[in-house]
C-alpha cells in the first residue's frame, strides 16, 4: 500500500510539473527544503535539552527524525487538498526528497560533536541517498514529468480512483502500529517529551509558513511546505540511526514520532496547516 501511495501521488505531481515547468520559484523551493531539513534539527535538539532529560546521543537521534519528513504525513496532506479543491506546486514531491537526507546529516554532526567521533561512512550515506520510498516517489515523478496528462488519463483508474481508499486503510494500519508503540513502551517516555512531541511539529510547520510566504507559494504549496517541515520520519531516519547511533534508543526515537507526532499531525496539525496557510494566501 505504501508503494501505491508513493507512486500515486509522485506521478500525479509530474504531471502537475509538466504544465508548468522549471522557473526560480522551484529552484528556490528546493533549496529552501534543504535548509529547513538541516536547520530544524538544531532547534529541535535545544528543545529537547531544555524539556527532557535525555542525554545528548538520544537528543541527536530524536532531533534527526524531526528535521527530516514523514512520507506518509505529506500524502494525507496532498489528499486533504484534494479534497478540499485546491492544487499545489507539483514540484512539492522534489521537496519532500530534498528534506530527506540534511536532518540525518545534522543529527550525526550533533552526536559526532558529543561522542568525538565520526559517525559517517560510505554504507550509511548509501543508504541514507538511496532510500526505497525516496527512489520511488522521485522515480514516479519523473515518469509523471515525461507521460504528461495524456499518460495519466490512460492509468487513472489505477492510480486515481482508489487513491483514498487505499490511503484509508494504510492509515488505519499506521494506527496499529502507532498504538502498539505506545502500549509497548509505556514508562520510557516522560512528560517533557510527549510535551516536545506535540509542540515540536508545530514549531517547524511555523518555519516552514515563514519560507513558502518568502518564496510566494500557493495555499496549496504553503500548506505542503508546513507539513513537511512539521512532520517526523519514521522510516528513513530510523533505520539510518539504527546503523550510525545504535547506542541510541528505538524506543523513545520510533515512539515519538510514530506515536506521538505522526496521530498529532494527522488529526490536528493539516487542519490547522490548512486554516493559517489559507489566512495567509487569502483563502
Amino acid at each position: 500500500m505504501s508503494n501505491y501511495l508513493l507512486f500515486s501521488i509522485g506521478c500525479k505531481s509530474g504531471v502537475a510539473e509538466a504544465e508548468n515547468g522549471i522557473d526560480a520559484q522551484l529552484l528556490g523551493t528546493l533549496a529552501a527544503g534543504f535548509v529547513l531539513s538541516a536547520a530544524i534539527p538544531f532547534i529541535a535538539f535545544a528543545l529537547l535539552r531544555v524539556l527532557t532529560k535525555l542525554d545528548t546521543l538520544n537528543a541527536a537521534a530524536v532531533a534527526g527524525h524531526y528535521g527530516s519528513i514523514s512520507i506518509v504525513t505529506f500524502v494525507a496532506a496532498s489528499s486533504v487538498l484534494s479534497s478540499a479543491g485546491l492544487t499545489a506546486e507539483g514540484y512539492m514531491v522534489a521537496t519532500a526528497a530534498i528534506m530527506e537526507a540534511p536532518a540525518i546529516l545534522s543529527a550525526l554532526w550533533l552526536a559526532s560533536r558529543a561522542s568525538g567521533e565520526s559517525r559517517m561512512d560510505a554504507g550509511l550515506l548509501r543508504e541514507i541517498l538511496l532510500n526505497g520510498s525516496i527512489v520511488l516517489l522521485v522515480g514516479s515523478f519523473f515518469i509523471g514529468l515525461g507521460t504528461g496528462t495524456e499518460g495519466l488519463e490512460m492509468v487513472a483508474p489505477f492510480i486515481v480512483a482508489p487513491f483514498n481508499g487505499v490511503l484509508c486503510l494504510f492509515l488505519l494500519d499506521m494506527g496499529l502500529i502507532a498504538g502498539r508503540g505506545l502500549r509497548e513502551t509505556k514508562g520510557e517516555l516522560g512528560g517533557g517529551t510527549i510535551v516536545f512531541g506535540i509542540v515540536m511539529p508545530v514549531l517547524g510547520a511555523t518555519f516552514g509558513l515563514g519560507a513558502a510566504s518568502l518564496l510566494g507559494l500557493t495555499t496549496g504549496g504553503t500548506l505542503l511546505l508546513m507539513t513537511l517541515s512539521a512532520s517526523a520520519s519514521y522510516i528513513a531516519v530510523p533505520a539510518a540511526m539504527r546503523v550510525a547511533l545504535p547506542e541510541a534508543k528505538p524506543a523513545i526515537y520510533l515512539t515519538l514520532s510514530l506515536g506521538i507526532t505522526f496521530p498529532f499531525n494527522l488529526v490536528l496539525g493539516i487542519p490547522l496547516y490548512l486554516a493559517v496557510a489559507s489566512a495567509v494566501n487569502g483563502g
